[in-house]
């Protein structure tokens, strides 16, 4: 199924280009805007990603554990209350989608962190 010209020119016109490229692995710390009243803040969601959706509607699924609780948000690429997202670290992961994750707790989900090349 093919989109129509104009939306892939208005969707590439929307599209944020200010995001880093992460994966499914990667733990990311997510600057969410939060609006309490007339004031605004930012407060951080930090995760490993666990799913990425591509395309002009294009989400990605940040899973975190708060108190013992597993937490799932997902957030649209080009959302405007996603004010900035770092890449805090990666790990060497072989799928796409690391539901599996969901079921397991503690030492279990563990992950083999990917190692960085010294820069001196």
């Amino acid at each position: 199924m093919s989109i129509h010209p104009i939306m892939q020119k208005l969707a590439a016109k929307l599209e944020r280009t200010d995001l880093p490229k992460f994966a499914p692995g990667d733990t990311v710390r997510v600057q969410v805007k939060i609006r309490e009243g007339e004031k605004e803040r930012l407060q951080a969601f930090e995760g490993m990603v666990i799913a990425c959706r591509k395309g002009a509607q294009g989400s990605f699924t940040v899973r975190k554990m708060s108190f013992g609780q597993g937490v799932e948000r997902i957030f649209p690429y080009n959302s405007k209350v996603v004010d900035k997202v770092e890449k805090v670290r990666s790990y060497e992961v072989r799928r796409s989608k690391l539901f599996y994750l969901r079921g397991l707790r503690g030492k279990a989900a563990r992950l083999r962190e990917v190692e960085r090349a010294a820069t001196t």
